[in-house]
């Protein structure tokens, strides 16, 4: 039973994970900007729910070799994260803004929008996933962790490429989390209450909003959000698991900006992203409620 949730883990990660790099791609833009309606060739983007699902290449491209694609990521000035200390996100290193193609809402060809399909963004998700199915079991808060997971990677990717976590995304994502551990809650087996869950949410939301208030150019509203999700998620697990996934993700951060400084690709006011390492703390906190439970 163990290696066919495993087995079943993996083939969902590996599903859903290749259809984030095309949603990464159209949810990459600034705030001011449109999501991406046609790839950088100009080509609608077709397919189910208006386009959003589907691989990273649209047809004509996937049939075309030469079209241009970039392989670098989309970055620019954003509001949507950074953390605390942090000033105000800035273009990356040779990052110019892409410019948007006339009544497409897509950039232009370029270097400055990552449209190639990519392995990280599935692999991760693949590995998330076994990950999550091997220290749950066969337990019903499973299914939530599953449906989670690919959100959350993809909103990191998002975060990773333009400094910037879309409403669409963290909002559903809390909404997702209530209910998905909710119905669970009302199974056998399950080893989390969903009571804890939402004042998980309520307690980390709080901080990270605190957070906002005192420095609004250090924390965006969107780990605000993002913090709504994560903390229902970990509280699922008790206050323990809720402070340990909420310090990972804050531990995680100060050192990956700690070793941009000393490898001087950085200053100390350089914003970076700070969702991804939200969710990796989160992700941590849950592997070690989950095997507890």
């Amino acid at each position: 039973m163990d290696a066919v949730l495993l087995a079943l883990a993996a083939v969902w990660g590996a599903v859903t994970g290749l259809l984030i790099p095309r949603a990464a791609y159209r949810f990459a833009v600034e705030p001011e900007e449109p999501w991406r309606s046609a790839c950088p060739a100009g080509h609608p983007l077709t397919g189910p729910v208006r386009g959003w699902l589907g691989p990273a290449r649209c047809a004509p491209c996937a049939a075309a070799p030469g079209t241009p694609a970039a392989p670098g990521a989309h970055s620019g000035t954003g509001t949507g994260t950074g953390p605390p200390g942090a000033g105000r996100p800035g273009p990356g290193p040779g990052a110019a803004p892409a410019e948007a193609s006339p009544g497409t809402g897509a950039p232009a060809p370029g270097p400055s929008a990552a449209y190639a399909p990519g392995v990280l963004a599935p692999l991760v998700t693949v590995v998330a996933c076994v990950a999550l199915a091997a220290a749950t079991g066969a337990r019903p808060e499973l299914i939530g962790w599953l449906a989670l997971t690919p959100v959350a990677v993809l909103l990191a990717v998002v975060d990773r490429r333009v400094h910037r976590l879309p409403d669409p995304l963290t909002l559903p994502l809390a909404v997702a989390a209530v209910l998905l551990l909710g119905g669970a809650a009302l199974l056998p087996g399950h080893a989390g209450s969903w009571t804890s869950g939402l004042l998980g949410g309520v307690a980390l939301g709080g901080f990270y909003f605190l957070l906002f208030l005192i420095n609004p150019n250090g924390m965006g509203f969107g780990d605000v959000k993002l913090a709504l999700a994560l903390g229902v998620a970990l509280g699922w697990y008790g206050w323990t698991v809720l402070f340990v996934g909420g310090f990972a993700g804050f531990l995680f951060g100060a050192v990956y900006g700690l070793a941009l400084v000393l490898l001087r690709r950085a200053g100390r006011r350089t914003g970076i992203p700070f969702g991804p390492f939200m969710i990796g703390g989160a992700l941590t906190g849950l592997l070690l409620g989950a095997l507890a439970g």
